[in-house]
Protein backbone atom coordinates (compact mmCIF):
# COMPACT_ATOMS: atom_id res chain seq x y z
CA UNK A 1 0.00 0.00 0.00
CA UNK A 2 3.01 2.41 0.59
CA UNK A 3 4.41 1.84 -3.12
CA UNK A 4 0.95 2.59 -4.71
CA UNK A 5 0.44 5.62 -2.87
CA UNK A 6 4.19 6.80 -3.48
CA UNK A 7 2.90 6.19 -7.44
CA UNK A 8 0.33 7.57 -7.84
CA UNK A 9 1.86 10.99 -6.51
CA UNK A 10 4.04 10.29 -8.85
CA UNK A 11 1.54 10.17 -11.61
CA UNK A 12 0.01 13.55 -11.10
CA UNK A 13 3.00 14.93 -10.96
CA UNK A 14 4.19 14.62 -14.25
CA UNK A 15 0.41 14.85 -15.95
CA UNK A 16 1.39 18.30 -18.56
CA UNK A 17 0.16 21.29 -17.19
CA UNK A 18 -3.38 21.60 -19.06
CA UNK A 19 -4.58 18.47 -16.95
CA UNK A 20 -2.94 19.71 -13.67
CA UNK A 21 -5.78 20.26 -11.19
CA UNK A 22 -5.63 24.05 -9.25
CA UNK A 23 -6.33 24.42 -5.65
CA UNK A 24 -10.41 25.06 -4.63
CA UNK A 25 -10.96 28.81 -4.26
CA UNK A 26 -13.46 28.76 -1.21
CA UNK A 27 -14.99 32.20 -1.30
CA UNK A 28 -14.87 34.35 1.77
CA UNK A 29 -17.51 34.75 4.20
CA UNK A 30 -19.68 37.96 3.71
CA UNK A 31 -18.40 40.42 5.80
CA UNK A 32 -21.06 40.73 9.13
CA UNK A 33 -21.67 44.05 10.29
CA UNK A 34 -21.49 44.25 13.80
CA UNK A 35 -24.59 44.53 16.31
CA UNK A 36 -25.57 48.27 16.64
CA UNK A 37 -24.95 49.14 20.13
CA UNK A 38 -28.38 48.59 22.14
CA UNK A 39 -29.69 51.67 22.81
CA UNK A 40 -29.38 53.25 26.38
CA UNK A 41 -32.59 53.54 28.49
CA UNK A 42 -34.54 56.54 28.98
CA UNK A 43 -32.89 58.32 32.39
CA UNK A 44 -35.26 58.23 35.27
CA UNK A 45 -35.99 62.14 36.78
CA UNK A 46 -37.77 62.51 39.83
CA UNK A 47 -40.13 65.17 40.76
CA UNK A 48 -42.85 65.65 43.42
CA UNK A 49 -46.35 67.52 43.72
CA UNK A 50 -45.57 71.36 43.54
CA UNK A 51 -49.06 72.52 44.86
CA UNK A 52 -51.77 71.07 46.97
CA UNK A 53 -55.39 71.87 45.77
CA UNK A 54 -56.94 72.64 48.75
CA UNK A 55 -53.87 74.91 50.78
CA UNK A 56 -55.28 74.48 54.48
CA UNK A 57 -53.90 75.96 57.76
CA UNK A 58 -54.09 74.99 61.26
CA UNK A 59 -55.77 77.08 63.76
CA UNK A 60 -55.68 75.99 67.19
CA UNK A 61 -56.30 72.05 67.10
CA UNK A 62 -58.87 72.77 64.15
CA UNK A 63 -57.68 73.03 60.32
CA UNK A 64 -59.27 74.99 57.93
CA UNK A 65 -59.06 76.04 53.93
CA UNK A 66 -57.51 79.06 53.43
CA UNK A 67 -55.77 80.26 49.84
CA UNK A 68 -52.24 80.66 50.58
CA UNK A 69 -49.16 80.36 48.33
CA UNK A 70 -46.01 80.22 50.76
CA UNK A 71 -43.49 78.82 47.75
CA UNK A 72 -41.44 81.73 46.37
CA UNK A 73 -39.56 82.41 42.98
CA UNK A 74 -36.33 83.47 42.19
CA UNK A 75 -35.07 85.38 38.87
CA UNK A 76 -32.77 82.99 36.53
CA UNK A 77 -31.53 83.97 33.73
CA UNK A 78 -31.02 81.07 30.65
CA UNK A 79 -28.25 81.84 27.67
CA UNK A 80 -27.78 85.03 28.50
CA UNK A 81 -31.46 86.29 28.53
CA UNK A 82 -34.08 86.97 31.23
CA UNK A 83 -34.59 87.47 33.59
CA UNK A 84 -37.21 84.74 34.29
CA UNK A 85 -39.23 83.66 37.38
CA UNK A 86 -38.52 80.21 38.34
CA UNK A 87 -39.64 78.30 41.93
CA UNK A 88 -37.10 76.56 43.26
CA UNK A 89 -37.77 73.14 44.37
CA UNK A 90 -35.01 71.32 46.98
CA UNK A 91 -36.76 68.48 46.57
CA UNK A 92 -36.76 67.89 42.92
CA UNK A 93 -33.38 66.31 41.53
CA UNK A 94 -34.06 67.64 38.31
CA UNK A 95 -34.62 71.30 36.81
CA UNK A 96 -37.48 72.54 34.74
CA UNK A 97 -38.74 74.28 32.34
CA UNK A 98 -41.91 76.01 30.89
CA UNK A 99 -42.73 74.25 27.19
CA UNK A 100 -43.58 77.94 26.24
CA UNK A 101 -40.31 79.50 27.48
CA UNK A 102 -38.48 76.82 25.75
CA UNK A 103 -40.62 77.35 22.24
CA UNK A 104 -39.63 81.65 22.92
CA UNK A 105 -35.92 80.63 23.41
CA UNK A 106 -35.76 78.30 20.48
CA UNK A 107 -33.72 75.75 22.97
CA UNK A 108 -32.68 72.77 21.20
CA UNK A 109 -34.17 69.16 22.13
CA UNK A 110 -32.68 66.90 24.84
CA UNK A 111 -32.87 63.81 25.70
CA UNK A 112 -35.83 62.10 26.63
CA UNK A 113 -36.37 60.81 30.52
CA UNK A 114 -38.75 59.25 32.37
CA UNK A 115 -40.37 61.68 34.64
CA UNK A 116 -41.67 60.07 37.71
CA UNK A 117 -44.32 62.60 39.20
CA UNK A 118 -46.42 61.46 41.96
CA UNK A 119 -49.16 59.64 40.11
CA UNK A 120 -47.78 58.19 37.43
CA UNK A 121 -44.66 57.99 34.54
CA UNK A 122 -44.44 59.44 31.69
CA UNK A 123 -41.77 59.80 28.83
CA UNK A 124 -41.66 63.57 27.99
CA UNK A 125 -38.93 65.13 26.31
CA UNK A 126 -35.78 67.48 27.51
CA UNK A 127 -34.12 70.46 26.39
CA UNK A 128 -30.73 72.08 26.16
CA UNK A 129 -29.81 74.61 28.49
CA UNK A 130 -26.22 75.87 28.17
CA UNK A 131 -25.55 77.97 31.09
CA UNK A 132 -28.86 78.78 33.71
CA UNK A 133 -27.46 81.68 35.65
CA UNK A 134 -28.64 82.50 39.26
CA UNK A 135 -27.60 85.17 41.41
CA UNK A 136 -23.54 85.22 41.09
CA UNK A 137 -23.73 81.34 39.80
CA UNK A 138 -23.38 79.72 36.46
CA UNK A 139 -24.74 76.14 35.85
CA UNK A 140 -23.88 74.57 33.05
CA UNK A 141 -24.85 71.78 30.29
CA UNK A 142 -28.49 71.24 31.65
CA UNK A 143 -30.80 69.10 30.21
CA UNK A 144 -34.33 70.12 31.55
CA UNK A 145 -37.73 68.24 31.24
CA UNK A 146 -40.27 71.01 29.29
CA UNK A 147 -43.40 70.93 31.16
CA UNK A 148 -46.62 73.43 30.73
CA UNK A 149 -46.63 76.99 32.58
CA UNK A 150 -50.14 76.26 34.06
CA UNK A 151 -48.76 73.19 35.91
CA UNK A 152 -45.58 74.64 37.07
CA UNK A 153 -47.02 78.01 38.45
CA UNK A 154 -44.24 80.02 36.98
CA UNK A 155 -41.75 79.75 33.78
CA UNK A 156 -39.76 77.13 35.29
CA UNK A 157 -38.57 75.64 38.41
CA UNK A 158 -34.57 74.57 40.12
CA UNK A 159 -33.81 71.75 41.04
CA UNK A 160 -30.59 70.07 43.25
CA UNK A 161 -28.91 69.71 39.83
CA UNK A 162 -28.77 73.70 40.07
CA UNK A 163 -28.57 73.63 43.74
CA UNK A 164 -25.82 70.92 44.68
CA UNK A 165 -23.13 73.66 44.84
CA UNK A 166 -24.79 76.68 46.19
CA UNK A 167 -26.19 77.91 49.88
CA UNK A 168 -29.81 78.73 48.80
CA UNK A 169 -31.61 80.77 51.87
CA UNK A 170 -35.11 81.52 51.80
CA UNK A 171 -36.53 84.46 53.64
CA UNK A 172 -40.04 84.18 54.53
CA UNK A 173 -40.18 87.79 55.91
CA UNK A 174 -38.75 89.29 52.89
CA UNK A 175 -40.33 86.96 50.66
CA UNK A 176 -37.41 86.73 48.47
CA UNK A 177 -34.60 83.48 48.24
CA UNK A 178 -31.16 84.15 47.17
CA UNK A 179 -28.48 81.46 46.26
CA UNK A 180 -24.82 81.53 46.76
CA UNK A 181 -21.84 79.79 46.03
CA UNK A 182 -20.60 77.59 49.59
CA UNK A 183 -16.87 78.44 48.02
CA UNK A 184 -17.23 81.72 50.51
CA UNK A 185 -16.60 81.16 53.96
CA UNK A 186 -18.97 79.87 55.96
CA UNK A 187 -20.07 82.23 59.33
CA UNK A 188 -20.43 80.98 62.76
CA UNK A 189 -24.46 81.21 63.89
CA UNK A 190 -26.02 83.63 65.60
CA UNK A 191 -27.88 84.02 68.82
CA UNK A 192 -30.86 83.50 67.25
CA UNK A 193 -30.05 80.75 64.63
CA UNK A 194 -29.86 77.09 65.07
CA UNK A 195 -27.76 74.90 62.94
CA UNK A 196 -28.35 71.54 62.47
CA UNK A 197 -25.90 69.04 60.09
CA UNK A 198 -27.70 66.78 57.52
CA UNK A 199 -26.60 63.39 55.57
CA UNK A 200 -26.61 63.88 51.84
CA UNK A 201 -28.08 61.37 49.50
CA UNK A 202 -28.87 61.83 46.04
CA UNK A 203 -27.45 65.41 46.37
CA UNK A 204 -30.32 66.09 48.85
CA UNK A 205 -30.30 67.03 52.44
CA UNK A 206 -31.71 65.03 54.98
CA UNK A 207 -31.95 65.51 58.41
CA UNK A 208 -31.76 62.43 61.05
CA UNK A 209 -32.48 64.30 64.44
CA UNK A 210 -36.30 64.51 63.91
CA UNK A 211 -39.18 63.04 65.79
CA UNK A 212 -42.73 63.31 64.84
CA UNK A 213 -44.33 60.55 67.36
CA UNK A 214 -41.66 58.47 66.55
CA UNK A 215 -38.08 58.93 64.70
CA UNK A 216 -38.01 60.07 61.27
CA UNK A 217 -36.21 61.47 58.23
CA UNK A 218 -36.56 64.27 57.08
CA UNK A 219 -35.87 66.34 53.55
CA UNK A 220 -36.30 69.69 53.26
CA UNK A 221 -38.88 70.72 50.66
CA UNK A 222 -38.87 74.02 49.28
CA UNK A 223 -41.18 72.94 46.15
CA UNK A 224 -44.11 71.57 48.58
CA UNK A 225 -47.06 74.20 50.01
CA UNK A 226 -47.78 71.30 52.18
CA UNK A 227 -45.48 68.67 54.57
CA UNK A 228 -45.67 65.21 53.02
CA UNK A 229 -45.65 62.12 55.04
CA UNK A 230 -45.15 58.31 53.64
CA UNK A 231 -46.56 55.00 54.32
CA UNK A 232 -44.59 53.82 57.35
CA UNK A 233 -44.38 57.19 58.85
CA UNK A 234 -48.66 56.97 58.63
CA UNK A 235 -48.56 53.47 60.52
CA UNK A 236 -46.42 54.80 63.22
CA UNK A 237 -49.34 57.88 63.71
CA UNK A 238 -52.67 55.75 62.91
CA UNK A 239 -51.08 52.87 65.61
CA UNK A 240 -53.58 54.78 68.70
CA UNK A 241 -55.65 56.83 66.10
CA UNK A 242 -58.46 55.29 64.16
CA UNK A 243 -58.92 57.61 60.97
CA UNK A 244 -57.41 60.80 59.35
CA UNK A 245 -58.47 64.19 59.98
CA UNK A 246 -59.48 64.89 56.62
CA UNK A 247 -58.87 64.29 52.91
CA UNK A 248 -57.08 65.97 49.75
CA UNK A 249 -55.47 66.12 46.43
CA UNK A 250 -52.01 66.76 45.12
CA UNK A 251 -51.31 67.98 42.19
CA UNK A 252 -48.61 67.42 40.54
CA UNK A 253 -45.87 69.55 37.95
CA UNK A 254 -47.17 66.85 35.13
CA UNK A 255 -50.84 67.69 36.14
CA UNK A 256 -51.37 64.24 38.19
CA UNK A 257 -54.17 64.80 40.85
CA UNK A 258 -53.33 62.40 43.53
CA UNK A 259 -55.75 61.77 46.88
CA UNK A 260 -53.93 62.16 50.32
CA UNK A 261 -55.00 61.25 53.77
CA UNK A 262 -54.52 64.12 56.13
CA UNK A 263 -53.41 63.44 59.69
CA UNK A 264 -52.87 66.66 62.35
CA UNK A 265 -49.59 65.88 64.18
CA UNK A 266 -49.15 67.32 67.96
CA UNK A 267 -45.86 68.30 67.25
CA UNK A 268 -42.59 67.76 65.32
CA UNK A 269 -38.64 68.17 66.75
CA UNK A 270 -36.16 68.91 64.46
CA UNK A 271 -33.04 69.29 66.38
CA UNK A 272 -33.66 71.50 69.66
CA UNK A 273 -36.69 72.89 67.40
CA UNK A 274 -40.43 72.28 68.32
CA UNK A 275 -43.38 73.03 65.87
CA UNK A 276 -46.51 72.59 66.79
CA UNK A 277 -49.60 71.85 65.29
CA UNK A 278 -48.19 70.24 61.93
CA UNK A 279 -50.82 69.08 59.41
CA UNK A 280 -49.49 66.24 57.00
CA UNK A 281 -50.72 64.89 53.76
CA UNK A 282 -49.86 61.04 53.79
CA UNK A 283 -49.16 59.55 50.28
CA UNK A 284 -45.81 57.95 48.83
CA UNK A 285 -44.33 60.49 46.11
CA UNK A 286 -41.67 59.46 44.47
CA UNK A 287 -38.92 61.57 46.33
CA UNK A 288 -39.21 58.75 49.22
CA UNK A 289 -38.09 56.28 46.86
CA UNK A 290 -35.28 58.16 45.29
CA UNK A 291 -33.56 58.83 49.41
CA UNK A 292 -34.43 55.48 49.86
CA UNK A 293 -36.55 56.22 52.58
CA UNK A 294 -39.63 54.69 51.24
CA UNK A 295 -39.30 51.81 54.07
CA UNK A 296 -38.62 54.24 57.43
CA UNK A 297 -40.68 57.00 58.24
CA UNK A 298 -39.88 59.91 56.40
CA UNK A 299 -41.84 63.72 55.71
CA UNK A 300 -40.62 66.38 53.19
CA UNK A 301 -40.87 69.20 55.23
CA UNK A 302 -42.92 71.73 52.90
CA UNK A 303 -43.12 75.66 53.01
CA UNK A 304 -45.71 75.54 55.72
CA UNK A 305 -43.87 74.55 58.26
CA UNK A 306 -40.38 76.16 56.91
CA UNK A 307 -42.33 79.33 56.82
CA UNK A 308 -42.95 79.41 61.02
CA UNK A 309 -39.13 80.29 60.69
CA UNK A 310 -37.89 83.99 59.87
CA UNK A 311 -35.24 82.27 57.40
CA UNK A 312 -33.66 78.58 56.12
CA UNK A 313 -30.53 78.03 54.58
CA UNK A 314 -29.26 74.94 52.93
CA UNK A 315 -25.66 75.02 52.43
CA UNK A 316 -25.68 71.41 50.23
CA UNK A 317 -21.63 71.44 49.95
CA UNK A 318 -21.21 71.98 53.80
CA UNK A 319 -24.14 70.01 54.61
CA UNK A 320 -25.86 72.25 57.05
CA UNK A 321 -29.26 73.33 57.68
CA UNK A 322 -29.32 76.80 59.55
CA UNK A 323 -32.80 78.27 60.77
CA UNK A 324 -33.43 81.86 62.04
CA UNK A 325 -36.12 81.86 64.47
CA UNK A 326 -38.43 84.47 65.04
CA UNK A 327 -38.44 86.92 67.85
CA UNK A 328 -39.48 85.02 71.47
CA UNK A 329 -39.74 81.78 69.58
CA UNK A 330 -37.02 80.31 72.03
Amino acid sequence: MIGGAIALAFSLAALPPAFAQTPTQVPAPPAVAPAPAPKPPPEQVFIKPATIDETLEVVGESVSAKQINTRMQINVQINGRGPFRFFVDSGADRSVIGEGLARRLALPAGPNVILHSTGSAKDVGTVKIDHLRVGASDIRDINAPALPERYLGGDGMLGIDALVDQRMTIDFDAKTITVQDTHRADTAAGPDEVVITARRRKGQLILTQAYAGTRIAAVIDSGTEITVGNSALRAKLLRHRREPVLTTTLISVTGDIIPADLLLVPEIKIGDLTVKNVLIAFTDIPPFKLFGLEKEPAILLGTDILSVFRRVSLDFRRRKVRFTLRPGSR
